[in-house]
């Protein structure tokens, strides 16, 4: 689809490919089987899971969508299809798109799991026009994947190519030269783009801000006065003007953390501090995975109120799952007084790197380094938690997921394939 049929093979001052995996997980199952093609699937966090984490087009016409219940996904789609989330499977797919579309331009910022930036500016003399780039694009994730679509948007910026992505699904092509983006943008309405939340869209209602044409006759100065540099980029964003460029480094960590939902209603503490025992051994080992100590940590509950959480704070850093334990201990003597849970939460709120150098001074913490280096390094070979403390023995049997952040490297990489055995799970 182009936006500006005078010009669709010529060169651009900027360019930019938004590369969006059509109902990725499901796509890779309906390739995986092929007797899948064709019909209403749904994923679930395994054969347990009661929620939809992502469905197929042919579902989605049914009204099925990401969050609904299984019943009721089962109750509106005739032949509706339940399948158990590979996790492993979908990095592995994912790792391999990503590392095949680098070698079209290494100006590339990998979004989540099914969606990738490509600033192409500087490779169009080497090939081609955006149009029959983007069309490499999608030929080089079809042939990578064994047969997974993709849905492409191309313009001058990345929110203007972002939204073009998904204008036309699935398996589209949508070009929005930088010199028509504004043109088009104008009766969008502000919340369609991405980064614009209900909580900045309120505020521009308030000013009789609607759509991005509207835009134009709000002062940048004045969004930039109230949300800073960010708000001054939302009023160029809505003009087709977006400045970010790609990010080609994952940033440094603001936070790690891990949760997992429980049965519903669940009061035994035995229950409840197993949960948060499993989450707590999930976080220290992704701390010491990427040489990480922190030394403020969240413990949360799901109650039917909201969150139930306290902030513990500890010194020296650390990275070693019994200290963190020991606050969950606290938080639940202290703070829980047995209210029915649906969800426990870990979160390490000022994760810092590590200097690796053992403290001579404290023979204890050498000995509960190395203990952790030698489970660390088992678990890695063998599977996560091969080497465990025995109570996880009984922790919930749902699957890791992918999280909506997740990279193929660095410390959003919270699934890893392990060359030794076929997949190994990270934190989820």
């Amino acid at each position: 689809m182009f936006y500006d049929n005078t010009q669709p093979h010529a060169y651009w001052s900027r360019a930019m490919i938004l590369v969006d995996m059509n109902a990725f997980f499901c796509s890779v199952e309906q390739v995986d089987h092929p007797e899948l093609q064709g019909r209403p699937i749904g994923i679930t966090n395994g054969s347990q899971g009661t929620c939809i984490i992502t469905s197929s087009y042919e579902a989605r016409a049914y009204g099925v969508h990401t969050g609904m219940r299984l019943k009721e996904a089962q109750r509106i789609c005739p032949g509706f299809l339940q399948i158990p989330a590979r996790p492993e499977r979908y990095a592995q797919v994912s790792s391999r798109i990503m590392e095949a579309l680098s070698g079209i331009t290494p100006d590339m910022e990998i979004f989540s799991v099914d969606e990738a930036f490509l600033d192409i500016t500087h490779c169009q003399r080497l090939l081609g026009t955006p149009h029959q780039i983007a069309k490499r694009v999608k030929q080089t994730v079809l042939e990578v994947s064994g047969g997974v679509l993709c849905s492409v948007g191309v313009s001058g910026d990345r929110t203007t190519a972002k939204y073009a992505a998904k204008l036309d699904k699935p398996n589209g092509m949508t070009l929005i030269p930088p010199g028509v983006a504004k043109q088009t943008l104008t009766r969008v309405p502000v919340t369609e783009l991405c980064g614009i939340a209900k909580g900045i869209g309120r505020y521009l209602a308030e000013r009789g801000v609607y759509t991005c044409g509207d835009m134009r006759r709000l002062p940048i100065g004045e969004i930039g006065r109230r949300f800073g540099n960010p708000g001054r980029r939302i009023w160029l964003m809505t003009q087709g003007l977006d400045p970010e460029p790609v990010h080609t480094d994952v940033d440094a960590p603001k936070s790690i953390g891990h949760g997992k939902v429980m049965p519903p209603n669940t009061r035994q503490r035995e229950v409840v501090e197993t949960f948060l025992l499993h989450m707590a051994e999930k976080v220290a080992t992704r701390l010491r995975l990427h040489h990480f100590r922190a030394s403020l940590f969240y413990i949360g509950v799901r109650i039917d109120e909201g969150y139930l959480s306290r902030k513990y704070r500890c010194d020296p850093p650390t990275d070693h799952g019994p200290t963190i334990v020991a606050m969950c201990q606290d938080f639940l003597d202290n703070h829980w007084a047995g209210q029915g849970c649906h969800q426990v939460q870990i979160t390490a709120l000022d994760p810092k790197y590590a200097d690796c150098q053992l403290d001579f001074l404290q023979p204890d913490h050498q000995r509960q380094d190395r203990l952790n280096q030698a489970m660390d390094h088992i678990n890695q070979r063998y599977g996560e938690f091969t080497l465990a403390p025995v109570r996880l023995l009984s922790r919930s049997k749902m699957p890791n997921v992918i999280a909506p952040a997740w990279k193929p490297f660095g410390h959003r990489e919270t699934i890893l394939q392990h060359p030794t055995s076929q997949y190994v799970s990270r934190p989820d």
